[in-house]
């Protein structure tokens, strides 16, 4: 289980990282298709997406672990005591 804070770091590393593939993918693909823009407008798209992309990444997570969690409570088993038992 991860909390909150653990979430949104590992979406945000995760998308730091796609943002940098998919700048580069960009400059090189949008020319391929007629698209001719500077390289500012290219990094502005790309943040736009990038800021999408986390919100629907850390919700995701979320959505997770709520399941996660409503299934260890039906259960009778609470987070903590899962993370003892095992770990």
């Amino acid at each position: 289980m991860q909390t909150k804070k653990g979430s949104i770091f590992e979406a945000f590393i995760n998308i730091l990282v796609g943002y940098g593939i998919n700048l580069g993918a960009q400059i090189i693909i949008f020319p391929m298709f007629g698209i001719h823009i500077p390289l500012s407008s290219n990094i502005w798209i790309g943040l736009m997406f990038t800021f999408i992309s986390l919100a629907r990444s850390y919700l995701i997570r979320r959505m997770f672990n709520r399941r996660e969690n409503k299934r260890l409570a039906k259960n009778g088993t609470r987070y903590w005591a899962t993370v003892v038992q095992t770990g």
